[in-house]
């Protein structure tokens, strides 16, 4: 049984603070996200977590993939499909990704544990579509998706290659609402899974009551889901657990909905039901979404807790 994150790590910009950051400042060249990112590692390997993510500091899901994309737009926070969708301008999470990964290699003196790793997440096709308004050239959104997911591709198979990491993750919140169409989802996310050099996973929150079939027919490596934030997921796990056999779970057993630190009597209590119904060898502990919003004392303490039941039952 290992552990992981969702993605997002409470995060701040910096501002330079030494002769070297202001000289780069005055030229433009300040990164003020990358001290935040160094923040979000560490603490993540301090709280035992053996996938870490890049901390996704630099915006929401949605923007930080749509501003390098040909055919959307970013206006007042919101947006737009302007016109066919093409591939990405440049690489959008890789210089984040290797930064922590030269982090993470530091904190273990060089060297990265084999049973350590990082891993990239792309915000999926469906989920940037339905959150964006279509003004031009598509008439419809399935269209749009898969186009989108042709440009996603290039840069998972960018993050495979140049990154290594134990596996990339794809958000798709929305396939739990009912409003997606599951073949054009399913087929956008094969276009995404199709030749890419390491495991892909998906995560999807929210009730999966009425969507657990359909998405357990994805192909992916890894499906991901919320148990500890409400009261239904589990029961639908249970009585579906024969359909996804043949893949692993990521488990949220921490509630990242409260801001409060999850009891964990209550963590154990769901992981060894998990374990029951799955096995621990197909589980991969995390929080139900990302830590964003929560302190950042309170993110490290889910992490820490989450962990130290990890440990107890590995």
């Amino acid at each position: 049984m290992k552990s992981t994150v969702v993605g997002s790590f409470p995060a701040e910009e910096s501002s330079p603070s030494n002769f070297k950051d202001k000289l780069l400042n005055t030229f433009g060249s300040y990164d003020p996200f990358k001290e935040a990112i160094r923040t979000s590692v560490i603490a993540q390997l301090d709280a035992g977590v053996d996938i870490i993510s890049d901390g996704q500091v630099r915006g929401d899901m949605v923007s930080i993939f749509t501003e390098y994309i040909p055919g959307m737009k970013i206006e007042d926070g919101n947006t737009f499909i302007v016109g066919k969708i093409r591939n990405p301008t440049q690489e959008i999470s890789i210089k984040d990704l290797q930064y922590a990964k030269k982090v993470m290699a530091e904190y273990y003196g060089g060297k990265i544990p084999e049973v350590k790793g990082i891993k990239g997440i792309i915000t999926g096709p469906n989920t940037i579509v339905h959150s964006s308004r279509i003004t031009s050239f598509y008439k419809n959104k399935e269209d749009a998706i898969i186009d989108l997911a042709h440009s996603l591709k290039v840069e998972a198979d960018a993050i495979a290659k140049k990154v290594k990491p134990a596996y990339i993750q794809i958000d798709e919140p929305f396939l739990s609402t009912g409003m997606v169409d599951m073949n054009t989802a399913r087929e956008a996310i094969g276009i995404i899974k199709d030749g890419l050099e390491v495991p892909l996973g998906m995560h999807v929150c929210g009730i999966l009551k009425d969507a657990f079939k359909d998405i357990a027919k994805f192909n992916v490596d890894i499906l991901d889901f919320e148990f500890a934030g409400n009261n239904v997921n589990l029961g639908v796990l249970e009585e579906n657990a024969s359909l996804i056999r043949d893949k692993k779970l990521g488990f949220g057993c921490v509630d990242s909905s409260v801001n409060t630190v999850d009891d964990i009597e209550d963590i154990e209590e769901l992981v060894t039901k998990a374990i029951d119904i799955v096995g621990k060898d197909n589980l991969i502990l995390d929080p139900d979404c990302g830590l964003r919003r929560a302190p950042k004392d309170v993110a490290f303490e889910k992490l820490r807790l989450m962990n130290e039941i990890k440990d107890k039952y590995s």
